[in-house]
């Protein structure tokens, strides 16, 4: 595998390109013609403009990616995350036109893509679920059947989709048929496709996964969990690794079970197997991603290992250098996903100009971006900036490490959820470790973050007024000292 071509952009591309060229390979950038100027496609060895701005027009057409392919001589494609990079049509596309796709099969993807077959999957090993229906339910009268016998609150989820898409929660019988319409309309606008399962809703959850790695020869591993609870609209925004609750115990019985999902399909190459974790620290299987996650670089940190190199290698059909019994857990890792998004607008996504760009640095901080001062945030992509992740001997410095890097990382030009990261940190939920998905929803007030952005503007304007007085004290001091030099000069001409 000589040339790699990265059908994806921002910081995931830079993040592959930089680990392919330490292996030596080298790499094709695709771009949209909003991203023409962008720091992926100046790191690559070649770029190839692949159509307008819009994604549906460029990054989401395999056709002109494989195409890109064919004029480079690129012998494989990592598609990173989002965009082509969980479908099976692609992937299909890709092994018929004799490139190699670094992931999964497009078998596995097709199963692990619909909850509802990946259950049907995760069973034949016994993997704990969530009582529920096992096939898509469309008749109201039967499914609102099956809800009074499962117990209410239930919650009716989209088989095809994700990120609280096609998603409800229901609280009583009464509301459940108009609460099943709307998420089969849902499901239907976002994924084509509205089929609906039920499932018991979990009041106090945790959002646990746990990282997977297969090759070609049958070995499969999982490297640990990471916790993911921290939410806003069903979308991660804090994560870390390893999870603050978790006991030896049930840590290897859920790495066991994420084993067994990923040989429940034959998995090669890096996945992400999700569980839901109640107040009883009872574990059920929620989906498995077939990808590499936004989230990946805090298993990076604590188990030592380069995940895009793992996945170059499997690709190339080598066998895991190391077994299970081979990884342990060194340290803690803190993400924050750093979003142009404006916390104290129901975080809305912001765009702009990034006026000021200064990310902070030193021992333990590592930031996996895609901008730098100047640049525009596009308004047809996901809003993310940056990954700002921390590394400590201990979750303790971890977050106090996470807390010093947000305070050094300087934006200006757009609303960022910096301010929010900081909040997470220093809230005692947090610091605790007691805490779940209901997070924001619990503990986020906008107001919080209005007084001390005051309080911040205030101490500035502060220091503004001190330095303007002192600079004014500095100036007539100096005129004193030149009157008296002149005076002095005078007296001395007269003597």
């Amino acid at each position: 595998m000589n040339k790699i071509l990265i059908a994806n952009r921002g910081e995931i591309a830079l993040r592959i390109m930089r680990s392919a060229k330490e292996m030596g390979i080298k790499t094709v950038a695709v771009f949209s013609e909003a991203d023409r100027n962008a720091l992926h496609v100046r790191y690559a060895d070649e770029a190839v403009c692949i159509g307008p701005a819009p994604s549906n027009q460029s990054y989401l057409v395999g056709s002109n990616i494989i195409e890109a392919c064919k004029k480079t001589g690129a012998e494989a494609i990592h598609p990173g995350y989002g965009f082509l990079s969980e479908n099976p049509a692609f992937a299909k596309e890709v092994k018929e036109a004799g490139l190699l796709l670094i992931g999964p099969t497009p078998e596995a993807m097709e199963i692990m893509g619909n909850k509802l077959s990946a259950k049907a999957a995760a069973l034949k090993y016994n993997i704990p679920m969530v009582p529920g229906t096992e096939e898509a339910v469309d008749n109201v009268d039967e499914a609102k059947l099956r809800a009074v016998e499962v117990g209410f609150p239930i919650l009716i989820k989209a088989a095809a989709g994700g990120g609280g898409k096609g998603m409800r929660i229901v609280e009583k019988v009464e509301d459940f048929e108009e609460q099943m319409q709307l998420a089969v309309s849902e499901a239907t606008s976002a994924f084509g496709d509205g089929s609906v399962f039920i499932e018991r809703y979990v009041t106090s959850p945790r959002h646990i996964e746990i990282q997977v790695l297969g090759d070609t020869h049958g070995n499969i591993v999982h490297l640990f969990e990471r916790e993911c609870s921290v939410q806003r609209r069903h979308q991660k925004v804090v994560e870390e690794a390893p999870s603050a609750v978790l006991t030896p115990e049930i840590r290897e019985k859920m790495g066991k079970c994420a084993v067994d999902v990923a040989r429940s399909v034959s998995y090669v190459g890096a996945g992400t197997v999700e569980f839901i974790l109640d107040e009883h620290l009872d574990f059920f299987f929620l989906e498995m991603n077939t990808r590499l996650q936004v989230e990946h670089p805090v298993t990076e940190m604590i188990t030592g290992l380069d995940l895009v190199k793992e996945q170059i290698k499997i690709a190339r059909g080598e066998a895991l250098s190391f077994k299970q019994e081979d990884l342990k857990i060194s340290g803690h890792a803190m993400e924050l996903r750093v979003y142009a998004e404006d916390p104290l607008n129901n975080f809305l996504p912001d765009i702009g100009t990034l006026q000021t760009y200064q990310t902070p640095k030193g021992y333990g901080v590592r930031v996996d971006d895609g901008f730098e001062q100047g640049m525009e945030i596009p308004i047809y992509y996901d809003p993310m900036i940056a990954k700002l992740i921390t590394y400590g001997k201990d979750r303790t410095e971890a977050i106090e490490r996470m807390i010093r890097a947000i305070e050094e990382y300087d934006i200006t030009g757009i609303q960022t959820t910096l301010n929010f990261g900081k909040f997470v940190m220093q809230h005692p939920a947090f610091v605790s470790g007691n805490f779940d998905t209901h997070f924001v929803g619990k503990y986020f007030n906008p107001d919080s973050l209005k007084s001390e952005n005051e309080q911040e503007a205030m101490i500035a304007a502060i220091a503004a007024v001190l330095l303007l007085q002192n600079d004014k004290n500095t100036k007539q001091q100096s005129t004193s000292v030149d009157t008296q030099k002149n005076n002095w000069v005078q007296n001395r001409r007269k003597v």
